[in-house]
Order: C-alpha cells, then structure tokens, then sequence
C-alpha cells in the first residue's frame, strides 16, 4: 500500500515536467509546420496549438509521450528544414521526409539529433553538401539518394557508426569526384549498400569482401576502374549486385558462381572481358545483364535451365554459339536483348509461354531459320526487333496484328509472305522496318486502322498493287518509304491528309499518273523521292514552295514546264531522265519550252499582270471587310495599337526600361529571327542596352485574328490569357544561372505575349558553326560552350524547385555572348506556348526540332529530362565533328547520330570523327567528348546519364593548358599544363 502511494506522489511531480515538455515539443512542431508554408495545408491540419503532439499527424510517441518519430515522407512537403530546433526533441530517433520537394541547404545543426537512428532525406531537392554527422554514432539507416547534395561527402562521419550503421544510400548526388571511400569497408554489419551515379572513381578498396552481411550492393554509374575485384565472390549472402556504367576491365572473378543466392545481377557497361562460364551456376537469378562488354565464347547452355529467369541482356558484346532453346520458357519471362553479336542458330521458340513477354531483340547476329509462329500470339509483346540476320520462311501472319507491339523490326532478312490484314488490330503499332526482305503481295487496306503508325519501312522487296487509299487515315505517320517495290497505279489523293510527313521514298517502283499537288502541302517534309517511276503530266507548281534537303523526280514521264523556283533542282540532277520536260529559262539539258508548251513572254506578263491586279483587287476586299468588322465589333475591341492596349507587366529584375518602350520597338526592321515558338525582335534601349523580345500571339482574340504578324498563330478556345501561361512564365522567371538566357519580364495582353530576354551579341553557336557568320573555334573555346550548356541544362533538370524540361535543345537554341560564353535560350517555352494553347484546344505542340529529336518521340509524346539529354548529345557532336545534324554524306535515312556511333565502332574508332581543324594534341580530349554524347545518345533513355553525370563527365574531357616544356636529364621532353597535368601530343 504505501509502495502504490509512493508512486502516486512521485507521478504527481513527474506530471507538471511532462506537460512543459510536451508543450516544448509542440512549439517545435509548430515551428517545423511554419517552415513548410508550401505545403499541403490540410495533411498538417491536426498539427495546432489545441491538440496533444502525438496525436499530430506522422508523429510518434514513447511511452512518455516524448516524440520518438517524424515521417511525413512522399506528402509533397516544401521549404527549408529547421535542424536547429528539430534536433532538441530529446527522445527523436527516427526522422523520415523521403519523397518531397524540400529544400536549401541542410545545416550543421543535423549533428545535434545524437539519438537518431534513422534518418530518411532522400529524392528532395536540398542544395550544397551535406554535413558531417560523426557525433550519430547510434545511426542505423541513413537514405540521401537523390537528394541534391554536392561537393564532398562525409564520408569519415562513417568510422562512428561502423557497428551501428545497416544501410546506406547516397546515390544520385552530384558530389565531386572522389576516390571510393575506404570508409565504407568499416562498417562491418551494413547489409545495403548504395552508392550509385555519385560521381565516384579509382578502384575499389581492398576489404570490400568482408562486408559478409551484404545482401543488396550497387556503385553503378561511377568512374571506377580497374579488374573486378575477386574478393566480392566472398559476399555469399547477396542477392543483387549492380556496377553498371563504370570503367572495369579484366575477367568476370573466378568464384562468382558461389553467390547462388543472386537474383540481380548486372555488369553493364564496362570493359570486361572473357566468358560467361561462372554465371552457369548462379540459378536463383531473376535479371542476368552485362550488355556493352567484351565478353566472348557462348551463352551457357544453363541458363535456359534457370527457373526464376525473367530478364536477359547481353547486347553489343562479342559471343557466339547460339541461344540456349529453353531461355525464358519456365517463369514469366519479360524481354531479352542479344543484339549485336555473333550468335548463330535459331530463335527460342517458348520465351512467351507465360505471356508476360514485352520485348525480343535479337537483331544483329547471325541468326536462321523461322520466327516461330508462336509469337503472333504473345499480345504482351512490345518491341519485336530480328533484324539484319539470316532469317527466312513466312512471317507469321498474327506478328502484323500484335494489339501492344510498338515497332515490328524484320529488315535485312530473307523472310517471305506478306503484310496481312491482321495490321488491322495493332493499335499501339508506332514503326515497321522490314527493308531487304522479299515480302510479296500487296499492302493491305487495313494498313489504315494502325493509326499509331510513324515510320514505314516495306522498301526493297517485292510488295506489288496499289498504295492503299487508306494511307490517309496514318495522321501520325511521319516516314513513309516504300522505294524499290513492285508498286504501280497512282499516288492516293488521301495521301495529303497525313500533314506530319518529313521523309517520303516511293522510287523505284511503277506508280503512274500525275504527281498530286497535295504533296507540296506538307509542312514538316525534308526529304521526297519519286524517281524512277512511270509519273506523268506537268510537276505541281506547289512543289516548289518545299524546303527539301533531298527532292529527286528523276527518270519519270513528266512533261511541261518547270516551275521557275526549282531550276537549282533542275541543275542538280533531280529532274534528269524527263524527256518531256522544258523551262522557260535556259536550263542545260532541257530544251526551252515552246508556245504550245509554255507562254510567250507576252502572255506571261499579260498572266501576272492580272494575278497581280486579282491580288490587289482581293486584298482591298479583305481590308474592307476588316474594317467593318472592327467597326461593328466598336468599343469592345477597338481600333488599337500594340502601345494602345492595355499591358501587364510582371518584371523579374530590376528594370531600366519601361514598357513603351519596348512596344515602340515591335516592327519589322527590328525582326531578327522566326521561330517555332514566335518572332524574335532587337530592341535598343535609350540608354543604348540591347534586349531580345519574343513574341507570342494569343489569336482567339477576334481584332487580331488577321495581324500582320507571322508568329505562330496559338489557339485559346477561353480567349485571353490562360492562367498556365502565367504559371510557366512564373516558373522560368526564377531560374537564375550563368549558363540560361536572362528573362527580365513579361509583357501580356489579352492578345499577346512579350517575354523580354538578354541580347548575346555573337547569335547562336549554330550561326557560328554552320552559317555564314561562321567563325573557327578552336577546341579550348568548343570545349568551354560544351561544359557551360551542360551546366545550364544541368540547372534546368536538377537545380529548380521543379525541373524544367527544355523540349527543344539544339545548337540554334545556345546562344553566345561576346566572349563567347554560352546560354541555353528559349528553356520551357514549348510547356509556355502549350500552357498558352489551353486544354481544351485541338492543337498539339510537337517540341523539338529535326535531327535533335529523341527516338521514343516516335513512339509517345512523353518527353522527359532523358529527351533533352539526347538533344544535347546530338550538340555536342556538332561540336566535335564541325557537322550539321543531317549531313548528304551521313547517307539516306541517316543522322549525325547513326554517323558518329558507326565511327565508334569502325577501326578507327571515335578519332575518325573528330573535325580535322582540332589540333592532335586535343584529339583525346575531343574523344572523350564524343564518348558522352555516344551516351547521351542511346536508343533506350532510362540509360542515358543524366545532365548531372554528363557535366561531371566533360569535365574530366579538361583541355590540357600548357604551360612549359620540362627537359629531362637524358635530353626528352615532355610538355606540362596547368596543375601539372601531363599533355599528351
């Protein structure tokens, strides 16, 4: 009795100190709660000064009801975490805001949370490095993946917790370059390891094997070179194992074959050398890659025995032998990729027997015999690539109609039959490559329900009939090349209704009639080849207002007059073998037109007068109209000048300009450019600074639906400005970096959109490269314009509160100033000119420009970071081999891309590519630069680096400065650059 009443007194003391220290931890949570004032209001809604604070919502108590855990993870919480005050929770151990938007540097402060033991601040967009935390010796889990952290880690904050610490995951930090960390071969009991794409290099420290408890090891995306070491086969309690993307050499370790309990394992992307022979043993795997080596020999035939097997990727290495039958037949196999090897014999029959299947990639080998018929019922199957192999029987006809396939691959072959009706159900269907066969028959009208269609590809075959009328209905179709056929009949009229064609071959074949003049409205076309053919009647006179880099009607039946804008094309060969043609100017090779054929010079003047006074006539018309319109519209539009409307100005920076003055500069001797996104005007202040001003035009206004203005015309069915265009404007005003364009302000109207930018005086890195204002770089200052736009398109994706994707890199878009210095331009303008379009309009905005554009822009309008950096690879070639994107000498159909990855693979290598211009003594470096755009520049985007990586990675690409010549005691020299780097002549 009096033990009970003794605890009853001393809870009555305890009681008035727990009440002050709840009240103390409320204030601190109150105190975090005011630091993320942009956040979802209602998910902190419990968190106030009524309620008890366990009771808040993502909080933990003890038993004290002291504060033991914050987890307000994946809650798209932002603002700048208040360490100071958090860590005098005197019981937290357990701190979790993983997944948000937070922000700002992460202070010192952190190091006062002494009873952490899980700390989660990973995949945030925090900034600077991250602090030592040597005193959280009682640390267990530690997650900073991806959170934005740079420069230099502290990586001795580890010899603290060497007993205490279980995982660790630091990966997807742009931290400097450091050697791997000794550190962590200290913590014997960690059991994860993380520490991939975080800029990590030399070799892999001695002791790495006795980490025993290891289950989970991944370093890819590093820099990290030498042998694998042979001390990881120690680790025999891993089950995944991940060092894609590094610098590796040597053998796959003697002794792999003891990590049995391996379900992932990927060595991607080195320089490893050798067979596959220890991986035979290895049968608990679920994902087996090492594309991108060297490795030779066979694929183990026992690996078609592994049960779990649901992924296997071997590409672009050097084995041979052939694929084991019974691969992917026992579990639910997703895809495999053997492409570009040796590999011999035929295609596994079963890898879709579970009909999981999405992917079989098998082209480039030396493969034979059929396509099993069982894949026409594998409706999983996304990607169907056999190409360029030795393949032959008939296509099984249900491949055509696969309902989820999005590219059927089956060029360079001997494979028969034809495409079948079975077209109709593949919906999803975005290319068909089947060149170099010898299909047959004709192409089928249900062609036209495969409306997701881009490319076609049925060239060099023996396809005969007519080109079906349904073409038509292909609205996305963008590639049609069908040359080298047995085709006959017309051109479908329906043709002119598939708007988005850029590349159109029907040469070689026995197509007659007339050419129809549809085919000179295509806005997009580049390239039309209709040689060699049987065409008749006069050439299109709209033809002639194509920009085509390749136009070729040579050796057809044409007759009449050629149109006077295609007399270079007449010079150069591409009317050639048209006996029945003439011209009204003295061409060589073709006679003048005579008066039955052509017109007196009379007759044509009488002609032209004419249209000219129709024109006259018509326009005087239109102004009319106009003017009663406008007159009957009265108060509610107006008669207004650009300066009469009435303007919102939003400004960004300090201003020394004022609106007027800017409007007073929009005319037509300032215009310095058209482009996709609108017209760029010069505008020189009275002070005598140079603006640039972009000019957008909101048309659903009614007064302005005819202004003499050529920018694009952007829909707007609310009329007016959208709230998204302010919100994205908004967006690209707070973006401050040395390496992005300035934009000071926006002028709007309910008409129209001024951004105003900075002027750079020495125009784009395209003019100076490809034009007439073309100037030689030499490679320091090439170089200097590679790093900069990278650290500029580095910002945009990972430097903002959210990235912004720039949708339109290319070299006309880096813009220089007058020491030559570059800027990104025109960042997010294609999401400001859609967020301007609005919702509900039936326009589509197609980012991107012809020769910059990612390949799964062929398949999906998604676009991400990853499209960007692809554009940028394609810049950086640019940059190191002099060339335009599209080049005659690339070959048909072929890109500075396919050119420079071709080179990589040729005896010569990467130096083969390299502008001539470059000095020797860069040419290492300027390899080095191609090497990254090689990656920039993968078919697949998930393995592209990111713009973080590919920095860091040119970087490394430093020109060697010198700065003297050291003479040795026997008389050699060697040349010295800054920091005393060694050149290499």
């Amino acid at each position: 009795m009096f033990g009970a009443l003794r605890l009853l007194f001393l809870l009555s003391l305890l009681s008035p100190l727990t009440n002050a220290q709840s009240n103390d931890e409320r204030q601190v949570l109150l105190n975090l709660k005011s630091s993320l004032q942009n956040s979802n209001s209602k998910l902190l809604d419990s968190w106030n000064a009524t309620n008890s604070v366990c009771t808040f919502h993502g909080i933990t108590c003890n038993s004290l009801r002291s504060v033991t855990e914050i987890n307000l993870s994946n809650q798209t919480l932002s603002g700048i975490l208040p360490f100071d005050s958090l860590c005098t929770l005197p019981s937290l151990q357990k701190l979790v805001f993983g997944f948000n938007n937070l922000h700002g540097k992460v202070s010192e402060d952190l190091r006062n949370c002494v009873k952490l033991q899980y700390l989660d601040l990973g995949n945030n967009l925090f900034s600077g490095p991250f602090p030592d935390i040597s005193p959280l010796n009682n640390l267990q889990y530690l997650f900073l993946n991806k959170s934005g952290f740079s420069g230099t880690f502290p990586w001795q904050s580890l010899l603290n917790m060497t007993a205490s610490l279980l995982q660790l995951s630091v990966g997807d930090n742009p931290f400097d370059l450091t050697p791997f960390p000794k550190e962590v071969v200290s913590l014997k009991n960690v059991n994860w390891l993380y520490l991939s794409n975080c800029t990590l290099g030399g070799k892999l420290p001695v002791g790495l094997g006795n980490l025993t408890e290891l289950t989970e090891l991944e370093f890819s995306d590093n820099f990290i070179t030498g042998d694998f070491p042979a001390e990881i086969v120690k680790l025999r309690k891993l089950w995944q194992l991940v060092f894609f993307n590094n610098s590796f050499t040597g053998k796959i370790p003697i002794g792999l074959r003891n990590l049995t309990r391996l379900e992932y394992l990927d060595g991607s992307m080195n320089k490893l050398e050798g067979d596959l022979s220890e991986l035979k043993y290895l049968t608990n795997l679920v994902s087996l890659q090492f594309f991108e080596n060297n490795l030779s020999g066979e694929i183990p035939i026992e690996i078609g025995e592994f049960k779990r097997l649901e992924a296997l990727s071997l590409y672009r290495n050097k084995l041979t032998g052939t694929i084991p039958q019974k691969v992917g037949s026992w579990a639910e196999f997703d895809y495999i990729d053997v492409s570009e090897n040796f590999l011999t014999g035929t295609i596994p029959p079963d890898m879709c027997k579970k009909g999981k299947m999405s992917a079989l990639l098998v082209l480039q080998n030396k493969l034979s015999g059929e396509i099993p018929a069982t894949y026409g019922d594998c409706l999983s199957l996304k990607r169907f690539r056999v190409s360029n192999n030795s393949l032959s029987g008939t296509v099984p006809p249900a491949i055509w109609g696969l309902p989820n396939t999005e590219i059927i691959d089956i060029e360079l072959n001997q494979l028969q039959g034809s495409v079948t009706w079975d077209i109709k159900n593949a919906k999803t269907l975005g290319s068909i490559y089947a060149r170099k066969n010898q299909l047959s028959g004709e192409i089928p009208e249900e062609i036209s329900k495969a409306t997701s269609l881009v490319s076609v590809d049925l060239s060099e075959n023996e396809i005969s009939g007519n080109i079906p009328e349904g073409i038509g209905e292909l609205k996305q179709l963008g590639s049609l090349h069908l040359q080298s056929n047995k085709l006959s009949g017309s051109i479908p009229e329906s043709l002119g209704s598939c708007k988005s064609l850029n590349d159109i071959d029907l040469s070689r074949n026995s197509l007659s009639g007339e050419i129809p003049s549809s085919l000179g409205s295509f806005p997009a076309l580049n390239s039309l080849n209709l040689s060699e053919n049987e065409f008749s009647g006069e050439i299109p006179g709209s033809l002639a207002f194509l920009r085509l880099s390749l136009f070729d009607l040579s050796h057809n039946q044409l007759t009449g007059p050629i149109p006077q804008a295609l007399t270079l094309e007449a010079y150069n060969g591409s009317l050639s073998g048209n006996p029945g043609l003439c011209s009204v100017d003295a061409i060589n090779s073709f006679p003048r037109c005579s008066a039955s054929t052509g017109m007196s010079k009379d007759m044509r003047a009488l002609v032209i007068c004419f249209a000219i006074a129709s024109i006259l006539l018509l326009s005087c018309l239109g102004v009319y109209l106009q003017l009663k319109k406008r007159k009957e519209e009265g108060e509610k539009y107006g008669e207004r000048s650009l300066k009469e409307e009435s303007w919102d100005v939003k400004s960004f920076h300090v201003l020394s300009f004022s609106e007027g003055e800017i409007l007073d500069s929009i005319k037509q001797e300032n215009l310095i450019g058209k482009g996709g996104s609108g017209n760029v005007y010069r505008v020189t202040l009275s002070n005598g600074k140079e603006l640039a001003v972009k000019h957008i035009w909101n048309t659903d206004f009614p007064a302005r639906r005819t202004s003499w203005s050529s920018a694009p015309m952007l829909g707007n069915k609310r009329g007016g400005k959208s709230k998204e265009f302010d919100a994205e404007v908004q967006a690209l005003s707070s973006i401050r970096h040395v390496n992005v364009v300035k934009l000071y302000c926006s002028i709007t109207s309910e008409d129209s959109s001024l951004l105003v930018y900075e002027y750079l005086p020495n125009g784009s890195l395209w003019d100076r490269l490809h034009t007439s204002r073309k100037m030689e770089l030499d490679w320091e200052t090439r170089y200097e314009i590679a790093v900069g736009a990278a650290k500029g398109l580095e910002y945009l994706h990972h430097g903002c509160e959210r990235p912004v994707i720039h949708r339109d890199v290319k070299s006309s878009n880096i813009l220089l100033d007058e020491f030559l210095k570059p800027r990104i331009a025109d960042f997010g303008l294609a999401k400001v000119i859609q967020s301007n379009v609005g919702k509900d309009s039936s326009t589509r905005v197609i980012a991107g420009t012809h020769g910059y554009i990612a390949p799964e822009y062929g398949y999906t309008y998604k676009v991400n970071e990853k499209s960007d950096v692809y554009s940028f690879g394609v810049v950086l070639m640019e940059l190191v081999t002099g060339k335009r994107p599209i080049e005659p000498e690339f070959g048909e159909n072929k890109d500075i891309v396919s050119w420079v990855h071709n080179k990589a693979r040729s005896k010569e290598g990467f130096s083969s590519a390299v502008d001539s211009r470059i000095p020797e003594m860069y040419k290492e470096e300027a390899c080095k630069v191609l090497r990254t755009a090689v990656l920039c520049t993968g078919t697949l985007p998930a393995l592209r680096p990111t713009m973080r990586a590919v920095v860091q990675k040119l970087e490394d690409a430093e020109p060697c400065k010198l700065v003297g010549i050291v003479v040795s005691k026997d008389g050699g020299e060697k040349k010295i650059g800054a920091n005393d780097k060694l050149c290499i002549p």
